[in-house]
């Protein structure tokens, strides 16, 4: 932005529909009010001096209608002329759960997430919607932290492909196939490819890139260059193969990219690792974030072990081939 030009500034101000108790939440175009311990009250936000736009909410009610009851899909448990009343995760999302809790996740409740993830993908685009914002700010944990994907201002899609309805949202830049000249374009493999981003920070416990920060110079452009010149991250950990998988456009459907994290999960249980400095077996879970491994019984590695922690995360790749 030029010196010459002007900033426009909208306020809002909080307000209280019947029912809700206190605002829990807002984001770019709606409150989330709280109703009890098992609801939410979802209802638009409202700028001084404009008019109350309730589309957004009519959008989101109507998708989650096509998309209809699902383990993994937030709940539509209602709505009035003012919001939607949705079931309520009292863990909040797994962005901020994942944020404060990285050192000591377990690499098995990382991967169900993906599991659970790719569940809700798949179901979603089986009733031909396509989400077009997949990222952990959308995916909420329940009590026994089992996700639920949430915010639906996506597409429906006719059989061939016509675009029904349109709640015109789009991923943030770290979750964004590149789109050549159309940037609001969407189809099953751009929701794939900010599924391969969500995996990874999954794994990772941050977004790509991490070496670009938030709101330094250019960061938005930088990052998509990054993308659209295919320079995707190199990390090793246990998904890897499925987040390369979804950044090149390899998968067709989300039930092929389930398959590889179910196979993953699978061959990570109780999985094992040849301690040659000990001349044992010893299993492990893994907090690949952290980079800290931990024994089956719980007791810390030796520091020698720590030192080889990349040579480690190579050998459980190796494993898992």
């Amino acid at each position: 932005m030029s010196e010459d030009e002007e900033m426009d500034v909208l306020v809002y101000h909080q307000y209280y529909p019947s029912g809700v108790k206190q605002v829990l939440a807002s984001g770019t175009s709606a409150f989330i009010g709280e109703v009890d311990e098992s609801t939410i009250f979802k209802y638009p936000l409202i700028a001084e001096g404009e008019k109350l736009d309730m589309s957004r909410i009519e959008t989101e009610k109507r998708l989650l209608e096509i998309v209809g009851p699902h383990e993994r899909i937030i709940a539509l448990k209602g709505s009035n002329d003012a919001g939607l009343f949705l079931e309520r995760a009292v863990n909040g999302n797994v962005y901020n759960y994942l944020s404060n809790s990285a050192p000591t996740l377990s690499i098995q409740q990382r991967l169900c997430w993906c599991q659970e993830t790719a569940e809700a993908v798949g179901h979603v685009h089986s009733r031909r919607v396509l989400h077009c914002d997949i990222q952990p700010q959308n995916l909420v944990l329940d009590d026994k932290l089992h996700l639920k994907l949430c915010d639906f201002q996506g597409k429906h899609l006719a059989e061939d492909g016509t675009v029904l309805l349109d709640g015109g949202s789009a991923e943030p830049c770290r979750f964004h196939c590149p789109r050549g000249d159309d940037a609001w374009h969407a189809d099953i493999k751009t929701d794939l490819f900010a599924l391969g981003c969500t995996i990874y920070f999954f794994m990772m416990g941050h977004p790509v890139f991490p070496d670009i920060a938030d709101g330094s110079d250019e960061w938005h452009e930088r990052v998509e260059k990054r993308f659209a010149d295919k320079q995707f991250p190199q990390d090793v950990h246990a998904c890897s193969t499925i987040t390369s998988k979804c950044w090149l456009l390899e998968y067709e459907s989300a039930e092929e990219v389930l398959r590889d994290v179910e196979a993953v999960r699978k061959k990570f249980n109780n999985a094992e690792i040849i301690n040659n400095k000990k001349g044992v077996k010893e299993t492990f879970s893994v907090s690949e974030t952290a980079g800290v491994v931990q024994c089956g019984e719980g007791g810390s590695l030796t520091e020698l072990a720590k030192v080889y922690w990349q040579k480690i995360q190579g050998v459980f790749v190796a494993l898992l081939r």
